[in-house]
């Protein structure tokens, strides 16, 4: 998963008080935004806090030795009330309206605000604390109130839709004039154009989402500790290498269950443990405490859940839409759900065929193992496994020690990089980190130019959110003279004291996948930060990160990073073209459940204004028989209540993970043809795609780049559902 953090510029403000249509956000709705610090706040704001002046680090990297907890809310209360005197001299300026002194100067402002919420809200994810989460439920309200005041400021607008309305006199640059388009249209989505009644209930319903958006997310991090599954019978956990169990018992330890052993609930339906135990109960277990996660007791999130959507709908149709969905997409390169729904809906069947060759296969496994039941969904992972055994004569287990972490990371993804980019990573312990397990680098240009600073947050721990992603503590501006400062997060559970940490080639590819996204923003090369990065679409925005996750399988690459992390060794020719061979495996599965997930998303954000509170259970169910993916045995990805991207930043837009990934299938099998992992694919990439970040039609950046609009073709053989004729 994308995460990217808050920057004060007016169209962050939109793409939050406005559900995150300019740029994807964090599941915490991190709104730039609030009322004036209270007076019991003020005598807190002093000197002494870090966060009331740019970090005297490189490239402003946040001073983590310095800042606390309660530095904080002071912090982002006082940047609040700034950002609110700079917003009024822009709106009440005497002066005509130019571009400079509004648009321009509106990218300028709320360094403070940015400063402390861009640190903030990365630690709600990655070191969330019963503090944190309390100060996170009380700003996230004014946050929503300071962005109604931004984009519903009518004098505000005026100016803005004076330069709008004449931009085409004004001689303004290219990424002048793609800004001031931007802005405008974040104003309007916002509901500048709307009655004072209008904009007073739009400003209630946002207010209303921020609080519920934030109790949605809160409950998910309480839940991961909550519903984690405990085992006191060794016996029990057969099937697990000796390391996982050991890492189990120190889990459960620390976790104040001392003697017993603990599995943890990832942030999928899908759970990786149900691959290996052998116990059916302990499996059905299992996969129940991650299926019907938040539907019951203090933490349930279904009413959350069908009000969210509610709200959402509503205010689409204040704004002129049918629905939600509709709004959400306008912008998107989909432009429209019809899109979307003739997308999915085109591969449904040969999908479900695959899935049902796949559930066939594995019936039988079961069979000849003995068993005399019928596949369900917690049995799915586990025989699924021993027909790739069968079909490959691939073990897991015998993969895992050819994918030490370091290895991977250091000789697989940062070599595939300096391949293709010609940029190196250096560490720099000289760094603070917020967390003992982050590590941080210096990035490197091919030239020895210094271009970013990247955090390495990669293992998993207790406060920590489920889930990977990229964020940014510092976004790319030449306005500002801002180089970016980012951070990949990933959930990699970590080796026993003074072992290695053995990753699966799920986490191989899912690292790449999210340095793709780094990379988004360290190579950003644009004036305006509204503009910069991966401040782009959502079914573009992960693109580049799956354009990069096949430079793990090309044998270049695994060649490089796959050696035994005892011996040194490279992986054995053999079990290499295993690996390669078994890349399409489960393929059925693998699309099935991501499709129900992206076609629930789309039906709950399809919902009219006028409609009613969903019955959560029953809503899923219908949408999945409705197209057509309710396969018993292979369940949505995600269910409603833990689908922190349908209720978060990707509302009505996670079926842009599959309209990227053709973006990305076709880019690669073009690079492909062009000779691969060479500088020149790299810099027409860097040029075309990772450095424009949204100064452009998407569409015509990709053609820059690629020659011509993509086709499926590479998508379906990515996939497994198209033969590669070569």
């Amino acid at each position: 998963m994308k995460k990217t953090m808050v920057a004060t510029t007016l169209a962050a403000v939109f793409a939050l008080t406005a559900c995150g249509d300019n740029k994807p956000v964090a599941d915490a709705k991190q709104q730039q935004a609030a009322a004036a610090p209270t007076a019991e706040a003020k005598p807190a704001v002093t000197a002494e806090n870090p966060l009331l002046k740019p970090s005297a680090l490189q490239y402003q990297a946040p001073e983590f030795d310095k800042i606390k907890t309660e530095h904080f809310m002071p912090a982002m209360e006082q940047g609040i009330a700034e950002h609110d005197k700079e917003i009024e001299a822009i709106a009440n300026n005497p002066e005509a309206a130019t571009f400079e002194n509004t648009i321009a100067a509106m990218e300028k402002s709320g360094a403070l605000l940015n400063r402390a919420t861009s640190v903030f809200f990365n630690l709600t994810g990655t070191v969330s604390t019963p503090e944190i989460m309390q100060i996170q439920s009380d700003i996230t309200p004014k946050l929503s109130v300071h962005g109604d005041n931004i984009s519903l400021n009518p004098k505000l607008f005026a100016r803005v839709k004076a330069i709008y309305d004449n931009r085409a006199s004004l001689n303004l640059d290219p990424e002048s004039l793609r800004l001031t388009e931007v802005t405008y249209e974040g104003f309007v989505r916002s509901g500048a154009l709307l009655n004072d009644e209008q904009k007073a209930t739009i400003r209630a319903l946002n207010e209303e989402e921020s609080k519920l958006g934030n109790q949605f997310s809160q409950n998910l991090l309480k839940l991961n500790k909550e519903i984690a599954v405990f085992v006191k019978d060794k016996a029990e956990l057969k099937g697990m290498s000796d390391a996982e169990v050991a890492a189990a018992a120190e889990q459960a330890k620390s976790m104040g269950r001392d003697g017993e052993y603990v599995i943890q609930i990832t942030n999928t339906t899908r759970q990786p443990a149900l691959a290996v135990l052998e116990n059916r109960e302990l499996r059905q277990r299992v996969w129940e405490a991650s299926a019907y996660r938040g539907t019951k007791g203090e933490l349930d999130n279904r009413p959350l859940v069908s009000r969210l959507a509610q709200i959402r709908a509503q205010r689409a149709k204040l704004l002129g839409f049918d629905n939600y969905a509709n709004y959400s997409l306008d912008q998107a390169m989909a432009k429209k759900p019809e899109a979307v729904y003739n997308m999915l809906q085109s591969m449904v069947p040969a999908v479900v065929a695959n899935a049902k060759a796949e559930a066939a296969d594995i019936q039988a496994m079961i069979k000849q193992e003995g068993g005399n039941f019928e596949l369900q969904a917690w049995d799915w992972e586990f025989y699924a496994e021993k027909v790739r055994k069968a079909k490959y004569d691939l073990d897991e287990n015998q993969v895992k020690p050819y994918f030490e972490f370091e290895r991977v990371l250091n000789d697989g993804v940062f070599f595939a990089m300096n391949k293709l980019f010609g940029i190196t990573l250096k560490p720099r312990p000289d760094l603070p980190v917020y967390h003992p397990d982050v590590k941080a680098y210096e990035v490197f240009d091919a030239d020895g130019t210094s271009l970013a600073i990247f955090y390495a947050d990669y293992f998993a721990r207790e406060g920590k959110r489920g889930g990977a992603w990229m964020s940014s503590f510092v976004n790319q501006s030449e306005l500002l003279g801002d180089k970016p400062v980012v951070v990949n997060v990933m959930n990699i559970p970590k080796g026993p004291a003074g072992e290695p940490t053995l990753v699966s080639y799920d986490n191989v590819t899912t690292m790449f996948h999210e340095f793709g996204h780094g990379l988004h923003g360290i190579f950003s090369k644009v004036k305006y930060p509204t503009l910069s990065g991966t401040s782009v679409s959502r079914d573009f925005v992960e693109f580049p990160s799956q354009f990069q996750e096949d430079w793990a399988a090309k044998p270049e690459v695994l060649a490089n990073y796959a050696k035994h992390y005892k011996t040194g060794e490279p992986i054995p020719a053999d079990l290499l073209a295993k690996v390669l061979k078994s890349r399409k495996f489960n393929k059925g599965f693998d699309t099935m459940e991501y499709m129900a997930a992206a076609l629930l998303d789309m039906e709950w954000h399809a919902l009219p204004a006028d409609a009613p509170l969903q019955d959560v259970e029953k809503f899923e169910a219908a949408a999945l028989k409705k197209h057509g993916v309710d396969l018993p045995y292979i369940p949505p990805r995600y269910k409603s209540t833990y689908f922190s991207h349908s209720m978060g930043g990707y509302s009505a837009g996670y079926y842009a993970y599959m309209w990227a990934e053709v973006l990305a299938a076709d880019a690669f099998a073009f690079v492909q043809q062009q000779g691969g992992l060479t500088r020149e694919n790299g810099d027409n990439y860097r040029k075309n795609i990772l450095s424009v970040g949204n100064t452009k039609d998407l569409m015509e950046a990709y053609k820059a780049f690629r020659g011509q609009e993509p086709t499926t073709d590479a998508f379906l053989i990515r996939r497994g559902l198209k033969d590669d004729v070569k």
